[in-house]
């Protein structure tokens, strides 16, 4: 079900066994001036991403928007910043089918000392489904493990 992969998205190997069950995953980088090539993370709904409605699962959308933002927050530092999620909220706007193409599309607010604050919004073409913003816990760098799994 994932073929029709739109141009310049390539397939997102990393985070862990959950990740890879909901997937694949694929990403590119926003070339937009104010992006400075942060990632874009996007999915193709499948079957078994829909509820008994034939919808895309809240759980589901709501896991993506937690990901890339933990993605793009995490990535905006150099080395990369271990962080964790410590408040996520979703509004869902409308529904996704499968064969959607979603591209998750995030904007940081603010990056402190301890805490990172960003926002999400998941678009099918220009039609918005879903918005979220999260703060994530700024954490010590990983130990060898965490970076083996992801």
């Amino acid at each position: 079900m994932s073929a029709n992969i739109p141009k310049g998205f390539r397939l997102h190997k990393r985070g862990g066994d959950y990740l890879a069950m909901l997937g694949p995953w694929y990403y590119r980088r926003d070339e937009a001036e104010h992006k400075r090539g942060q990632i874009i993370l996007a999915t193709r709904i499948e079957e078994r991403h829909t509820n008994i409605r034939h919808i895309a699962h809240g759980g589901f959308l709501a896991s993506m928007v937690d990901t890339a933002l933990g993605i793009v927050v995490s990535g905006s530092r150099e080395p990369p910043q271990p962080i964790v999620t410590v408040s996520l909220t979703t509004n869902f706007v409308a529904s996704a089918e499968t064969g959607d193409w979603i591209e998750a599309h995030v904007d940081i607010d603010r990056m402190g000392g301890r805490q990172a604050y960003a926002r999400c919004t998941l678009l099918v073409g220009d039609r918005c489904i879903m918005t979220g913003s999260g703060i994530f816990a700024l954490m010590q760098p990983v130990v060898p493990r965490e970076q083996a799994d992801g």
